[in-house]
């Protein structure tokens, strides 16, 4: 949102002043990005050891030439974002330190006159600007949320949501404070596949993923659940979205065509012209490679010609929807897919694991895709491309673009990790198959937008995601009284309408859900998700576009407190988030033997 960049701009200065006054490395040495048309590196791998993971993680914030706000998590060994590499069963602790801005350098005056300045929301008294002293003794306890707090989602595990696990609702470190431990057991069934680690801080999460925070979690293991795939190379790409780096360009109007003229939002993003060109909402990276408007010019990916290998894409954009082709000679080629956010595809809950070809290859922010590549033959070109995606009348631009060339070569390094060899079957399931669990009740919730002036773009937003039956309400991290309270145990339906006129990606903690309806036609997918799309309203149809899902709350580390929202994430932080409470089975059992 707008007013996020003056505020970080804000805290850009104060940042390089502190880190002038406490003799740290200069801001422009930290959360470093190659440039345009680089190779696209690897991340480094950090993997478990005798069955843990221990990782130090510093959170740091520098600004580059153009005053555009950057933040990264750096390993011990100064790499950014590295892939974190776990088994089913593994320990994962993280110590993670909060160098964002230095604040620790910020007297107390200071801050409160930023605080002055709006970096605060009136509404949510949690809100605010503090001293560091304020929250670093009791970082679970609901801290100040501030541009520069933060914490860790692991995006996509099935981990209890408390304190030093996978709670963002109370959980937040500040700038100076002791580093901060992550500590928690992968369950020993949780799906192999890609994940991922970001900020979820209310209020500034969109600023915070926008600026590089995020990183691959992968569990080890897709090649059990598909032995075809053993022994492949993989390759893990995180595509990110970022401010726009010419944003007074003009674009280069195609053959035949005029330019479609640029329309702002109340955010300060360019608007969906329909057209699949134009100006883009953002700038996309590949690896932190930015590929940036006018010009996209394509970052470099090597391999050997016809090698297969295992492509692990992660959509870290804060806004941005991904439509992935690969092009051999500029033809799409159809690609093997083996994973949706994090889980092997699955025939309908057999033993037996499928997969599906695709030419195209949509990703909706927060999600992921796994599918094998065949490189194209020696001196052939080819590309890594993202279609447009058209996010309604009140959407993003997200026009086509090339992301990536893709180099046949036989001197191609490479790829540092690959799959095991001879891998053991995964043991069967424990639980049946969600498809064939009839669900104990059927929810509907909405999403739905208000703009202060329906005839201005431009105008303040509110965001809601309601429960049917309630009272939209824009999120309040000050309340937490939940939305909706399931048991533990239970399997339900929810069916999810889009009362807007730009697409919503509905994202839920801790669970994952099977899609039954797409706008009332039966799907039938043997596979789960973590997020999905749900298209927009044209302002016209009588009936509103919905979806239908059906979650599973069966595993005894759902139980908690734990949002569910939409994950384009400036709507998130501008209130379309929910809570759900899951209780004990006991707590139910007690509470039905009462009644």
């Amino acid at each position: 949102m707008r007013l996020v960049r003056v505020e970080l701009l804000f805290f850009a200065v104060l940042s390089s002043c502190a880190i002038a006054a406490f003799g740290q490395e200069p801001a422009e040495q930290v959360c470093r990005r190659p440039a345009p048309g680089s190779i696209v590196p690897e991340p480094r791998d950090l993997r478990s050891r005798d069955g843990t993971l221990r990782v130090e993680l510093t959170y740091r914030s520098s600004h580059d030439a153009q005053g555009r706000t950057r933040f990264c998590f750096l390993a011990a060994d100064g790499s950014e974002a590295p892939t974190l590499r776990v088994s089913p069963g593994d320990w994962l602790i993280i110590a993670l330190k909060n160098e964002a801005g230095i604040l620790a350098g910020v007297a107390k005056s200071e801050a409160h006159a930023a605080h002055s300045r709006g970096l605060s929301n009136s509404t949510n008294p949690r809100v605010e600007v503090a001293s560091v002293t304020d929250a670093s003794t009791r970082p679970c306890a609901a801290g100040a949320m501030t541009p520069l707090s933060t914490n860790l989602h692991f995006h996509g595990l099935t981990v209890p949501a408390v304190c030093h696990q996978d709670d963002v609702l109370h959980t937040t470190i500040q700038p100076g404070d002791a580093p901060f431990e992550y500590h928690f057991q992968i369950p020993k069934d949780e799906p192999p596949g890609l994940y991922w680690y970001h900020p979820h801080v209310h209020g500034s999460t969109k600023a915070q993923v926008l600026g590089g925070a995020s990183g691959a979690l992968i569990i080890e293991g897709i090649e059990r659940a598909k032995p075809a795939l053993a022994g492949l190379r993989e390759r893990v790409f995180v595509i990110r979205d970022q401010n726009l780096l010419n944003p007074d360009a003009v674009a280069s109007a195609e053959p035949g065509t005029s330019i479609p003229p640029v329309v702002l939002d109340h955010d300060g993003d360019v608007m969906n012209n329909g057209t699949g060109t134009g100006r883009p909402a953002q700038d996309l990276s590949i690896n932190f490679v930015p590929v940036p408007y006018p010009d996209y010019r394509p970052a470099t990916i090597s391999l050997k010609p016809g090698e297969r290998q295992l492509w692990r894409v992660l959509n870290a954009s804060a806004i941005t929807y991904l439509n992935l082709q690969l092009l051999v000679r500029g033809e799409a080629q159809a690609v093997e897919i083996v994973a949706i956010d994090g889980v092997p595809l699955n025939d309908g809950g057999s033993a037996v694991r499928g997969s599906i070809w695709q030419n195209h290859l949509g990703v909706s922010p927060g999600g992921r895709i796994e599918f094998v590549v065949k490189g194209p033959p020696a001196g052939v070109a080819g590309a890594l491309i993202t279609r447009a995606v058209n996010t309604g009348a009140a959407g993003e631009n997200d026009p086509t673009r090339p992301l990536a060339n893709i180099i046949a070569t036989p001197n191609a390094v490479e790829p540092a990790s690959s799959l095991a060899q001879a891998p053991l079957a995964l043991p069967p399931a424990t639980l049946p198959w969600i498809g064939k669990v009839e669900p104990v009740r059927t929810r509907k919730l909405y999403f739905s937008e208000v703009p202060q002036d329906p005839r201005d773009p431009t105008s303040p937003t509110t965001f809601y995601l309601t429960v049917d039956g309630q009272t939209p309400k824009a999120f309040d991290p000050s309340v937490e009284i939940p939305n909706i309270v399931a048991g533990q145990g239970d399997v339900e339906d929810w069916i999810i309408e889009n009362r807007s006129q730009e697409l919503h990606d509905f994202h839920i903690h801790q669970a994952h859900f099977l899609l039954l309806e797409w706008f009332g036609l039966a799907v039938n997918e043997g596979f789960l998700r973590d997020t999905i799309n749900v298209p927009y309203w044209d302002g016209e149809n009588p009936v509103y576009p919905r979806i239908k899902l059906r979650m599973d709350f069966r595993d005894p580390n759902v139980v908690g407190l734990f949002p569910y929202h939409c994950h384009l994430l400036e709507h998130e932080d501008a209130g379309m988030m929910g809570l759900i409470r899951v209780e004990p089975r006991e707590l139910q059992q007690s509470k039905a033997a009462r009644e």
